[in-house]
C-alpha cells in the first residue's frame, strides 16, 4: 500500500513515521516535508494547498490513499478535488471543513445539533466588537472567525488587554468576523474523533498546553506541548463526550448534506469540580484534523495498524476497526524558535538531535526543520522540534521527554518546563 501525507510539521512527520512502521504499507511520501521527514518519507517538493500538483503526483506514483494534515490544505479544497477524480482521501470537504475555518458556522452548527458550549455573539465590524466589548467588560473571550494558525484566540481577564487584542484581530490577523465567548474556567481536554460521515471511533484523549510560558503565561501559541492519555477526564467522561459533542455533530452535518468525514477534534472546557461533570462540560472550538502537538502524543501510543482506521475513515474499509493503545502515558514538549510567537528566527543552527533520539523511550519529531548550504541542521519557524516520552505514568514520561529535550541546543529556543506536571 502506497500512502502519502500532505503537510510540512511534526504533527506530518509523527504520521509518516507511524506509517513507516506498518508491514502493510511499502511506500509513504510526504508533500512537501521536512529534513526530520526525510527520514522515514520521501519528500516531494510539493505545497500543501498546491491541490491540483498533489492530484497529479497521486496518479503519476500510484498512490492508494492521501492523509491531509493541515488545515490550509482542507480550506483549499483538496478533498472535493481528490474525491471527484476518485482518489482516496482522509479528511473532511472544504464545506465540513467549515467547522474548523469558521468559528461563527461551528458555533451555529452547535447550538442546531444541542451541543454544550459557551454563550457568544458574533462582530461582523471593528465598531460593533468595541461596542460590545465596553458592554460585557472582561473576562471575555475573543476569536477571530477564520483559520489563524491557533493565534487567533485572546482571552482576556483584565479590560486593558482589549485594546491590544483589537490591534492584533484587526492587524496582523486581518478578521473579517470576531466571536466574542463567554469565559470558562477550568481545565481544557483535546478529543478527537476518527468519522467517516456516519460513525466515529475517538482516539485516546488528549490535553494541551497552548500558552507559551509555564504556569499557562503569556500569549497563546499553536501548542507548546501535550499528555496522552490526559488524566484530566475519566473513561465514563469521555463516552459523555462522545455521545454530547462529537456524534450530534455528525448527525447535524449529515443533515446539511456536508457530511463530516476525518478527524473531529473537540476542544473542551472541563470544570475542576467533579461535582459539576459531566453536565458542566462545554465545548470550546471544534478542529477538523489531527491537533498539533496532541497527534505527535496520540500516535506515539498507537499500538493497532493504522491504515486500517485511515481506511475505514476514507471509506475504503467497510469494516469498523478495533483500537489498541499502548499502556505507556506519552508527554510531548515542543522546542520553538527564537522569537515564537511574535518575531520568529529563522536558520539557526540545531544542534543535538542525534543524541536525544537516543535517550530510550523518546521520540524526536520535526515541525519547522531544514538543512542549510554547509549541511546542518537548521530552523525554519516557529515550533521547531516536538520531543516525546513514553513512561508507565505522567511524570516519568515528562522526564524522558526533558531529558531529551535538554541534549537539543538551539539558540533563544524557548520551551515550557511544565508541560505534564
Amino acid at each position: 500500500m502506497k500512502v502519502l501525507v500532505v503537510g510540512s510539521g511534526a504533527r506530518e512527520h509523527a504520521i509518516c513515521w507511524r506509517l513507516a512502521m506498518s508491514r502493510h504499507i511499502t511506500y509513504v511520501a510526504c508533500a512537501p516535508g521536512n529534513a526530520g521527514i526525510a527520514t522515514c518519507a520521501e519528500v516531494l517538493p510539493i505545497g500543501a494547498t498546491a491541490v491540483n500538483d498533489l492530484l497529479k503526483i497521486v496518479q503519476e506514483k500510484g498512490i492508494d490513499l492521501t492523509v491531509v494534515g493541515p488545515e490550509v490544505a482542507l480550506e483549499a479544497g483538496i478533498v472535493d478535488l481528490f474525491e471527484s477524480r476518485g482518489a482516496a482521501i482522509v479528511g473532511p470537504s472544504k464545506a465540513a471543513a467549515l467547522l474548523e475555518s469558521s468559528k461563527a458556522f461551528a458555533k451555529e452548527v452547535m447550538v442546531a445539533a444541542g451541543v454544550p458550549t459557551a454563550s457568544y455573539d458574533v462582530c461582523s465590524t471593528q465598531e460593533e466588537l468595541r461596542a460590545l466589548c465596553a458592554r460585557k467588560g472582561a473576562p471575555l473571550v475573543l476569536k477571530a472567525d477564520g483559520l489563524a494558525s491557533g493565534k487567533g484566540v485572546f482571552v482576556i481577564t483584565d479590560p486593558k488587554d482589549f485594546e491590544p487584542a483589537f490591534e492584533m484581530l484587526y492587524g496582523p490577523i486581518r478578521a473579517e468576523k470576531v466571536v466574542a465567548e463567554e469565559f470558562l474556567d477550568g481545565v481544557e481536554v483535546s478529543c478527537i474523533f476518527a468519522c467517516n460521515g456516519d460513525d466515529l471511533i475517538p482516539l485516546a484523549p488528549a490535553h494541551d498546553y497552548k500558552r507559551l510560558r509555564d504556569n499557562d503565561e503569556g500569549p497563546n501559541t499553536g501548542g507548546m506541548g501535550s499528555v496522552c492519555p490526559s488524566p484530566r477526564i475519566t473513561g465514563a467522561e469521555l463516552e459523555w463526550i462522545q455521545e454530547r459533542c462529537a456524534a450530534p455533530i455528525l448527525k447535524e452535518m449529515k443533515r446539511r448534506a456536508t457530511p463530516f468525514k476525518g478527524f473531529l477534534y473537540a476542544g473542551l472546557m472541563v470544570p475542576r469540580d467533579r461535582a459539576r461533570r459531566p453536565e458542566g462540560m462545554r465545548v470550546l472550538e471544534y478542529n477538523t484534523r489531527l491537533g498539533d502537538p496532541e497527534c505527535q502524543a496520540i500516535l506515539t501510543r498507537l499500538a493497532s495498524e493504522p491504515h486500517e482506521l485511515l481506511e475505514w475513515i476514507a471509506g475504503v474499509r467497510k469494516e469498523k476497526p478495533t483500537l489498541t493503545w499502548r499502556s505507556e502515558v506519552s508527554t510531548c514538549v515542543v522546542i520553538a524558535s527564537n522569537g515564537y510567537p511574535e518575531g520568529v528566527s529563522k536558520g539557526d543552527e540545531i544542534v543535538g538531535v542525534d543524541l536525544a533520539v537516543l535517550v530510550p523511550s523518546a521520540v524526536v519529531f520535526h515541525a519547522s526543520t531544514g538543512v542549510n548550504e554547509k549541511g546542518k541542521l537548521v530552523s525554519q519557524g516557529g515550533r521547531t522540534l516536538s520531543v516525546v516520552g513514553l513512561g508507565p505514568n505522567v511524570e516519568s514520561s515528562r522526564q524522558v521527554a526533558y531529558k531529551a529535550v535538554d541534549l537539543i541546543q538551539l539558540k533563544g529556543r524557548r520551551v515550557r518546563r511544565d508541560i505534564g506536571s
